[in-house]
């Protein structure tokens, strides 16, 4: 029994059905009627004051809810999203770019339309690059089977895609074969070469003193966090995290040492990391941010497990009919060994000795106190540059509450991602750590968080300019013009801003936020120019030695 709709009307469905219960975007003329549709669904629109921050707040909201979705007019509008899309992309996270194009009985005779770039077909061609599906919905009759096409290809690699139709086409007649969105396949593996691949780990473990696993992002991605704690407790295994993975498991977990990062880490996590005698580094990208370096070394030996959405390999060879859901969940069914309690790394890096409320704020102080502040309540959303490296040695309280673009790293990511994460979950309250740079760039979305009663404590790192970038090389293309942060709040008409200098205003404006669950705090913090956290120093550093060693 076939059932109507029109192509706008099941999007609309199958998304509703999937999950998504916000759309993100700026409409436009080519996009009118579906806003039109979604006004009448029981998806919600969130209007937001740029496309990129639509795409930023997405992507967000996937992380925490499992899909996003942004809603924007032809090329002005899907241009403007390529970055957030990429984004997404490059660090797996499910979102629907939905776009309205010129109706086909505008485009007769190829005729010059507004937006247009090239040719018709130039937006879907440059999405084709940065999404996992790019569909036309130009066709009534084939429309069902692409959006569930495409839609499989979201949840099957967990990355963008990307939905365009005719603005003529919105409310085409459809006969779609069902009303029910696709599922996920339960099991893709070959069941011998996973049972094959689970031998070969446990005959790795046998031999082992010190294993180490290393998880990333894509655990959390494939809704793996719980499975992966039930392996490193069964196995009494300690667990280091990329730094885009960081909370996929409880930080406060006693087997947890903490980012791991070539760049980025603690010289204890580093080491400890390296001097294990069999690595299991799952869902991790392995980027120059992370410079695995044992991972070369133990694989010369034989003694890796490298297991990601993509591969599944094990020392020297791949098991490419492995699907890496079925080998995390295999792993913890099976009888692998268990191993003798270690010394850990100390986990006391953002300790600090509270100085004296006149003391000038600094960065060691301000993370050192937001430390203490942090409960499983509070979802930390870290922009670029000092707000991630100093960010990576805060211990997130719960699961999965650390957002961040740490291998894309695209400035701008936070403000908009704390919209996306308050209707993603809106029992969590973000608390944002942004540089001023990055806060140019997007802070205005503060307004729309006020516009819909969110009230998420942004903390604006005020150094002056770029200092990522001053520590790579100094120039005056790295100052930005100051900006009054705290006046902010003035100018969107909501909130309340305040400005920090010493110790004592940094404990008096967080308490007054903290406390304050109905409004939108920011506070301008005042640092020196100069002043670095240690995980900037220890960046500094290691890129410092890498540049030597490229030029030798």
């Amino acid at each position: 029994m076939s059932n109507s709709y029109t192509i706008g009307s099941l999007l609309l469905d199958r998304l509703h059905k999937l999950g998504l219960g916000h759309l993100f975007g700026i409409p436009g003329d080519y996009v009118l009627t579906l806003f039109k549709l979604i006004e009448e669904s029981p998806i919600r629109h969130i209007g937001t004051t740029r496309e990129d921050c639509a795409g930023f707040a997405a992507d967000a909201y996937a992380r925490i809810h499992g899909i996003g979705g942004a809603c924007v007019t032809y090329c002005v509008g899907g241009l403007n999203m390529v970055n957030a899309i990429a984004c997404a992309y490059a660090e797996r996270s499910p979102v629907v770019l939905i776009s309205g194009s010129p109706g086909l009985s505008e485009r007769v005779n190829n005729p010059y339309l507004h937006h247009m770039v090239r040719d018709f077909s130039t937006q879907r061609d440059v999405f084709e690059k940065v999404t996992v599906a790019s569909v036309i919905l130009d066709d009534p009759h084939t429309a069902e089977r692409e959006i569930d096409r495409a839609l499989k290809a979201l949840l099957q690699y967990k990355r963008p895609i990307y939905l365009e139709i005719p603005r003529d086409l919105v409310l085409a007649p459809v006969k779609a074969v069902s009303s029910d969105p696709p599922k996920e396949q339960v099991c893709q593996s070959d069941p011998a070469a996973l049972k094959e691949a689970v031998a070969e780990v446990r005959g790795i473990l046998s031999g082992s003193e010190r294993p180490v696993i290393l998880a990333g992002a894509e655990i959390h991605r494939f809704g793996l966090q719980d499975t992966l704690t039930d392996l490193v407790e069964r196995m009494h295994v300690p667990i280091g995290t990329t730094l885009l993975g960081k909370s996929v498991i409880r930080e406060d977990h006693p087997l947890n040492i903490g980012v791991y990062g070539g760049l980025v880490g603690r010289e204890e996590i580093l080491d400890f990391v390296e001097n294990a005698d069999c690595l299991l580094t799952l869902g991790t990208l392995l980027t120059d941010i992370e410079d695995v370096k044992a991972h070369s070394t133990l694989l010369a030996a034989g003694r890796t497990i490298h297991a990601t959405p993509d591969a599944v390999a094990i020392k020297h060879h791949t098991y490419a009919d492995v699907r890496f859901e079925d080998f995390i969940r295999a792993l913890v069914a099976s009888p692998l060994p268990s191993f003798p309690p270690r010394t850990l790394p100390p986990r006391d890096s953002v300790r600090f000795d509270q100085p004296g409320p006149e003391a000038a704020v600094t960065l060691r102080n301000v993370f050192g106190y937001l430390d203490g502040l942090l409960n499983d309540k509070t979802v930390v959303i870290a922009d670029v540059g000092e707000s991630l490296f100093a960010a990576a040695d805060l211990r997130v309280r719960k699961s999965a509450e650390f957002l961040s673009p740490a291998y894309y790293t695209s400035m701008g990511f936070s403000v908009p991602a704390a919209l996306g994460a308050g209707f993603a979950d809106p029992t969590l309250r973000s608390l944002v750590i942004v540089g001023d740079g990055a806060f140019q760039m997007t802070g205005t979305e503060l307004s729309t968080c006020i516009c819909h009663g969110q009230a998420p404590i942004v903390v604006v790192l005020n150094n002056h300019g770029y200092s990522t970038e001053r520590e790579i090389l100094e120039g005056p293309f790295n100052d930005i013009h100051e900006w009054q942060y705290e006046k902010v709040c003035d100018l969107i008409g909501g909130g309340v801003g305040h400005r920090v200098a010493t110790f004592g205003e940094l404990v008096k404006a967080l308490t007054t936020a903290i406390e304050d669950h109905k409004q939108v705090h920011v506070l301008n913090v005042f640092l020196d120019p100069g002043d670095r956290s240690t995980a900037m120093k220890r960046v500094a550093q290691r890129l410092a030695k890498r540049m030597a060693g490229q030029k030798t």
